[in-house]
């Protein structure tokens, strides 16, 4: 089916290839955006025509984030409509991870907040080097709520909060010694290295894969709808707060907020 926000291409060989595909915006998630990764993850089934998709961006960026537009309607909505905004975003997130087939990152350029966490629901990621990673919510008054379940079962609490509060933007390879990739690569060999992790996925049986892949899910960090729930209200709870409100409207006014 066709989509606004990304390109679906499903090779002969059962490789889908997803892109982000808003490079005016850096790739930002817009609602729209949150919708179309959603019902295309909802769409994906085990031993059906795809085997393995690989997700990339469009353009200089992989994904710059919640859109901000997006983020300012929520200021301005009620309580309601800010919860079901955060339940969809979560809810993108939630359908990606659990996706019954394996799911490879391509990043590049840059992924900050939002693009962060869909990096961390990947089954792997690999990053182009020089690639910029960052956990910005806390510039803007908010905090890395919908994404902190996937982030934080890949690297850890201890790693999450040497970047979780700061917003510090780091490079390519502490991504890598975090967990949040694999490695890191220069451009001209992403590719091939894409495709060795995509070619042992053609070999094995489908359906082992998906419950190999629920195991390892189920084994893990929870992740589960109280969890989910309970980001949403936080989401919320903060969205509702001064500091967000001012920070979002500083930005996109080009304005230095109060904290600087």
């Amino acid at each position: 089916m066709p989509y606004d926000t990304i390109t679906v291409e499903t090779d002969q060989r059962g490789v889908t290839h997803v892109q982000l595909n808003l490079p005016d915006t850096r790739n930002a998630l817009s609602g729209q955006m949150i919708n179309d990764l959603t019902d295309f993850a909802v769409g994906i089934t085990a031993g059906g025509a795809t085997r393995v998709v690989v997700l990339s961006g469009a353009g200089k960026m992989f994904c710059a984030g919640g859109d901000l537009n997006w983020m300012h309607e929520q200021i301005n909505a009620d309580r309601a409509a800010r919860m079901a905004a955060a339940r969809k975003l979560a809810m993108m997130l939630n359908a990606l991870n659990e996706m019954p087939v394996p799911l490879i990152g391509k990043i590049h350029g840059g992924a900050f907040g939002g693009g962060v966490g869909l990096a961390c629901v990947c089954d792997v990621a690999l990053a182009e080097a020089g690639t910029k990673f960052g956990l910005t919510e806390t510039r803007l008054g908010l905090i890395p709520a919908t994404i902190s379940p996937y982030v934080i079962a890949r690297m850890g609490e201890g790693n999450a909060r040497r970047v979780f509060m700061s917003a510090r933007v780091f490079g390519s390879q502490e991504a890598a010694s975090l967990g949040i990739t694999a490695r890191a690569l220069p451009a001209d060999a992403l590719g091939a290295a894409i495709e060795a992790e995509v070619t042992p996925y053609l070999q094995v049986a489908p359906h082992a894969v998906a419950a190999s892949k629920a195991l390892a899910r189920a084994l893990g960090h929870v992740i589960n709808a109280a969890v989910i729930d309970d980001t949403i209200s936080r989401l919320a709870d903060t969205w509702e707060g001064r500091e967000a409100a001012h920070g979002i409207a500083a930005f996109l006014n080009k304005e230095t907020p109060d904290w600087g």
